[in-house]
């Protein structure tokens, strides 16, 4: 089962691993014929209603695969203004190889032709209000006729994540889907189809450019909070420089006063709030709860903590009683396994951690995807454990990021990661910030590569996050 928004970005990700978007499209398309085939004789008239979208670019490629039909391609809309190339160019194979195609400018000059079936191709997933002219007068057109109904993906007037539905739909008789059911389809009286459409399974275990497009921020937006610091400062302050260069508002550091000076020497554009104790201790976890919680957005917790046992039992305390989302990282990720929370905890965990931690000890992370996922189930949290290969588990789905470099065991490079992955829980569900992150930080320290394979540093990847995440370009590192 596939989410909207997930299909698209394993649209895109299929596009990156070679497979393009008009591959697919062809793909689809001829689904939507031998479906059309299943439903009716050779002989038969079809009336394919279509959008200006890639649903409707879906059947104008159908038109080609029924021959055998007596077909009409009705457009909503000008062809001018059909909004994909891919969608685009099939309409325009259709005219040029003398197709019966007609455009429909407004909804005054909607005539749904008499046929033995219909394709509605009008609208993808999700919806929102009432259906609008033409497409409303397109569906009640539909609605109204004795013709067999198809449509194509999902109903027009559906929502395929949340199963509601505008008043003016599409009631269709059969829906063909691609790759994956929908969650809201399941509410559908009529039979649904799921068509392989030659997407590759690598398309969603591996992380890639649609991910980033899935929790891409959209502009700036939270205030994390960085718990770290005593022993170590240069880990939390190259933590909270990369949620701002992730997109964030504002970064926070609370640590000990005797170090808060040189968290602040690191960046100008950090707030440092110094506590008096030397390290985090149960007393000063409950100040800092009472203030994040007020800030509503991620915590980051851990970078240069320090494994002191007071700093470890309020790092323990702190996690018990917060409920909201946190990121867990180096010295703090000790007290998640024997830990009750009503928190979002995200771990991330490097080779060494996640063995400590009491999950799978392997060199090769990928090898023991499956070992990782089960620890993250009997965890009840997000797990990113990073190797050459990060993996990225909930217990139910796993992601693996390929991206990266040798250079980049430098150290701080974690503490980067957990900070972009603040950043991106702003956005994105859990999984899907964890698995962005780990693509972005990795892409950053291939850009640096680029210049010098081992002699880059974690501070020079913050330079390098904002080009990563808003520079299409980039993603094809």
């Amino acid at each position: 089962m596939i989410t909207g928004e997930r299909m698209a970005a394993v649209d895109e990700n299929a596009a990156a691993l070679g497979v393009p978007r008009k591959q697919l499209m062809e793909s689809s398309g001829n689904a939507v014929a031998r479906a059309v085939r299943d439903l009716a004789d050779p002989g038969a008239s079809v009336a394919l209603v279509a959008g200006r979208g890639n649903n409707g670019g879906d059947a104008f490629v159908a038109a080609r695969f029924l021959e055998a039909y007596d077909v009409t391609t009705v457009l909503l809309g000008r062809a001018a203004t059909i909004g994909t190339d891919i969608a685009r160019e099939n309409w325009d194979a259709l005219e040029q190889a003398g197709y019966d195609t007609r455009e429909v400018r407004d909804s005054s000059q909607f005539d749904l032709p008499d046929c033995d079936l219909v394709v509605d191709a009008m609208l993808g997933t999700g919806i929102s209000g009432d259906l609008r002219e033409p497409v409303a007068t397109a569906a009640q057109a539909i609605n109204a006729t004795d013709a067999t109904v198809l449509a194509v993906d999902v109903p027009t007037g559906f929502d395929a994540d949340g199963g509601d539905h505008a008043e003016n739909r599409v009631e269709a008789d059969h829906v063909v889907t691609f790759h994956d059911t929908k969650p809201g389809l399941a509410n559908l009286e009529c039979p649904v189809t799921v068509a392989d459409i030659g997407i590759p399974a690598a398309a969603e275990r591996f992380v890639g450019p649609g991910d980033i497009d899935l929790a891409r921020p959209d502009g700036r937006d939270g205030r994390p909070n960085i718990i770290g610091g005593g022993p170590y400062t240069g880990a939390p302050a190259l933590a909270a420089q990369a949620t701002l260069r992730a997109g964030t508002e504002l970064a926070f550091v609370a640590a000990p006063d005797t170090v808060a000076g040189e968290i602040q020497g690191y960046s100008e554009d950090l707030i440092v709030q110094p506590y008096e104790e030397d390290v985090l201790t149960p007393e000063q976890a409950t100040d800092l709860l009472e203030t994040v919680e007020n800030y509503e957005s991620p915590v980051v917790i851990g970078p240069g903590l320090g494994t002191a046992d007071e700093t470890l039992e309020a790092a323990k305390q702190f996690l018990s009683s917060y409920t909201g989302t946190a990121v867990v990282d180096a010295d703090a990720l000790q007290v998640v396994p024997d830990l009750e929370t009503d928190a979002t905890l995200i771990c991330t965990p490097n080779r060494g951690e996640l063995a400590g931690m009491g999950g799978p000890d392997a060199d090769d992370l990928e090898a023991v995807a499956d070992d990782i996922k089960s620890f993250a189930a009997d965890l009840g949290h997000v797990v990113l454990a990073k190797g050459a290969k990060d993996v990225i588990t909930d217990g139910e789905r796993t992601r693996v990021s390929r991206s990266g470099t040798v250079g980049m065991k430098v150290g701080g490079t974690g503490d980067t990661l957990a900070g972009i992955v603040a950043a991106l829980v702003e956005h994105a569900e859990p999984l899907d910030a964890a698995a962005a992150a780990a693509h972005v930080n990795g892409l950053a320290g291939e850009r640096l590569a680029e210049r010098a394979e081992h002699g880059f540093l974690a501070s020079e990847l913050l330079t390098e996050i904002p080009t990563v995440l808003w520079d299409e370009g980039a993603l094809n590192v």
